[in-house]
């Protein structure tokens, strides 16, 4: 389908008719789901551009359906709760959400959101063509395992060059300790977080000083990304 295509998840139909009236004035095409089963069925077969999804669902609940996406897709998913939900929003981001949207919504901020992290991934599938990512005073490729800062080679053991691969390739995007062992050191990998945090540091040493239009920053109590500012 369009590349603009957005699947909205949510047992409540008039937050699903809400939210396509506003997204198809603003360009986007809308498909909608009513439970958990019926939007997993749904994204696979039409590979939306992002998906809305409400953490309480029927049949299958939104958290399940995180969980199950983000193991195949990284399509941008943004989590939906309203004030009286049962939602754990950190939870959510650490399983992969990409945002959290409280539901009253202010719609032209919903779609602000969206279209930021559309152009976010549009960026960094941009800069990773050839396999180089490019920021200011930053060149990073997996491929030749190489990292240039200022123009100058830097010398970099693989395991930290792959981890500020994995966080330069998602600007923005927060990746928890746990998501980043399963990424860089691959799921059966027998440590804990702190190899991490030693890692991270070590990275911070070599990137010190070297531009203001990024930092690789910390969430607390959640975990690292790769900030743009």
């Amino acid at each position: 389908m369009a590349e603009k295509t957005l699947l909205v998840a949510d047992a409540d139909l008039g937050v699903c008719e809400a939210l396509r009236a506003y997204f198809e004035a603003v360009g986007f095409a809308v498909v909608t789901a009513q439970d958990g089963a019926q939007c997993v069925s749904v994204f696979k077969s039409i590979e939306p551009a992002a998906l809305l999804l409400r953490a309480p669902l029927p049949v299958k609940d939104g958290m399940q359906v995180l969980s199950e996406l983000r193991r195949e897709s990284d399509a941008p998913i943004l989590m939906m709760a309203g004030e009286n939900d049962t939602f754990d929003a950190v939870t959510a981001l650490e399983e992969g959400a990409d945002d959290v949207l409280t539901i009253p919504f202010d719609l032209p901020l919903v779609a602000a959101r969206v279209k930021a992290i559309l152009r976010r991934v549009q960026q960094s599938s941009e800069r990773a063509v050839n396999d180089v990512i490019r920021y200011d005073n930053f060149e990073i490729s997996r491929e030749r395992f190489e990292l240039k800062l200022g123009g100058a080679k830097v010398e970099i053991p693989p395991k930290e060059l792959q981890l500020l691969y994995c966080l330069a390739a998602n600007p923005n995007r927060v990746f928890s300790r746990e998501q980043l062992l399963e990424h860089v050191w691959d799921f059966a990998f027998l440590g804990d977080s702190r190899t991490v945090d030693v890692h991270i540091k070590r990275l911070r040493e070599k990137l010190k000083g070297v531009s203001e239009k990024w930092a690789l920053s910390t969430v607390w109590g959640i975990g690292y990304k790769f900030e743009l500012k």
